[in-house]
């Protein structure tokens, strides 16, 4: 079975792109979860269009075989880990920036389009796409199956606010698209927003029609110590209802901090005695079309940050404030080098953030785990670096972090998905009623369960 399966996948991608046994490179085995454990799928296959997904697709569901998609590889729940049962569909090969519309402020691109790809193309448009979910080599796919969100959520949303439009490979190779060039409908249900963030277990995605925005011209970046991260966490509403509009509002304890300026050398400039008595910090980068502009509302953020019970108020260099951005955006894998078992993300109301970190000290003393964390302290989305080598121990740490956030009326994942690696926590401490709801809406898209089998359900 296994020889005329591939067989018939050759004669629909070719042979030179069905890739099997050590011929498969290894990081095609993982994505960049802790947790997970590589694996070796029967085959990874490379198709160059829509046509040839959805022929793979009837290969595949005449066979029995299950289906895993993979853009870049940059996940952190293992969604895009195939069994060794199964295939694994590349989409590197799939690359090209269709169209992008200066009129109707969209693209349309295939899901192997990765962002540090397009980028460039916008910018000398006066364009953005704005969601940077902090790995800039993450495809548009993944970004759509993950709901990817970053650091420019507080201002821009996440990603399914910029997916307008959709084009789809069913499990049994149904080709349809979804949406359009339009902000609005009211036509129906919404497969839009049904697709994105299921982790490739509803269809494959095969081209994106995303929303752009005005790229404007001039950035600030400030940065606050506090005394204490209640203090931050406190100061985040106010700031948010300002009207100020910040583009980037993040918080970074003191562990992280350290952490991120000693791998870099990075000097910012804070006093030692300022340095010495912070315990976190808040980020906050604005930006104007007019610099006059900028300037003022600076000059009012800094004046409010120390009405708010701010150490002291800084505004970064040029060159200080892309590094400690880069570096916040680099954070998972500065913990990841610094041995860390387990990064997490969860999500709660903003305004109950206090209260969630007090809960996780709690964990990390009752289990005697060390938890680092930042976060986007905007929009109440939490990342959580847990070094707890024992994994009884550190599978209570996770527990009691996703019971906390869903009992502050939070969710188990803010943005880097269930995976694999989630979806025992999700299981268990999800409305049994949502969960059913979920397992027929995908039986009713992938009727024999060869899509991403094992994550989520």
């Amino acid at each position: 079975m296994g020889g005329a399966l591939l067989e018939e996948l050759a004669g629909v991608v070719g042979a030179g792109n069905v890739i099997t046994g050590d011929d498969i490179h290894p990081d095609l085995c993982h994505d960049e979860c802790l947790t997970v454990a590589p694996s070796l799928p029967l085959a990874v296959v490379r198709p160059a269009s829509t046509d040839e997904v959805a022929a793979v697709m009837r290969v595949a569901t005449a066979n029995g075989t299950p289906v895993t998609a993979r853009g870049s590889g940059t996940g952190l729940s293992g969604a895009a880990v195939a069994g060794n049962d199964g295939l694994l569909i590349s989409f590197d090969r799939m690359t090209a920036v269709l169209e992008i519309d200066t009129d109707n402020h969209t693209a349309t691109v295939q899901p192997g389009v990765t962002l540090d790809q397009l980028d460039p193309m916008l910018a000398p448009l006066g364009l953005v796409y704005p969601v940077f979910p902090g790995e800039y080599s993450a495809s548009l796919g993944g970004n759509v199956n993950t709901n990817a969100g970053g650091m420019r959520a507080v201002k821009y949303g996440v990603t399914r606010n910029h997916v307008l439009g959709l084009e789809l490979v069913l499990a049994d190779g149904t080709v349809m698209r979804t949406g359009g060039k339009y902000v609005k409908s009211s036509t129906g249900y919404d497969l839009t927003q049904l697709v994105v963030g299921s982790e490739g277990t509803l269809a494959l995605v095969t081209e994106i029609t995303i929303k752009l925005q005005p790229r404007l011209p001039h950035a600030a970046t400030v940065l606050a110590p506090f005394a204490t991260l209640d203090g931050v966490t406190a100061a985040v509403p106010r700031i948010v209802d300002s009207g100020i509009g910040p583009r980037v509002l993040e918080y970074i304890d003191l562990l992280t901090m350290s952490a991120m300026t000693g791998a870099s050398n990075l000097e910012l400039g804070i006093p030692t005695e300022v340095r010495d008595a912070a315990l976190a910090y808040l980020v906050v980068v604005l930006e104007s079309s007019e610099s006059d502009r900028l300037d003022a509302d600076v000059e009012r953020l800094g004046m409010q940050l120390a009405e708010l019970g701010a150490m002291d108020v800084y505004v970064l260099p040029e060159g200080a404030a892309a590094q400690i951005i880069e570096l916040r955006e680099r954070a998972f894998f500065l913990a990841k080098a610094s041995g860390a078992n387990d990064i997490v993300d969860t999500v709660v109301p903003r305004a109950t953030i206090p209260e969630f970190m007090a809960k996780v000290s709690a964990l990390a003393a009752e289990t005697g785990s060390w938890i680092a964390g930042c976060g986007h302290a905007g929009d109440g989305n939490v990342h959580l670096a847990i070094f707890q080598a024992d994994a009884t121990l550190r599978s209570q740490v996770l527990h009691g972090i996703f019971e906390a956030s869903a009992g502050l009326g939070g969710a188990i994942s803010g943005e880097h998905g269930l995976g694999h690696a989630k979806r025992p926590y999700f299981l268990e401490l999800e409305d049994p009623a949502k969960i059913d709801l979920m397992r027929r809406v995908k039986a009713a898209f992938d009727p024999d369960g060869l899509l991403n089998p094992g994550v989520m359900f």
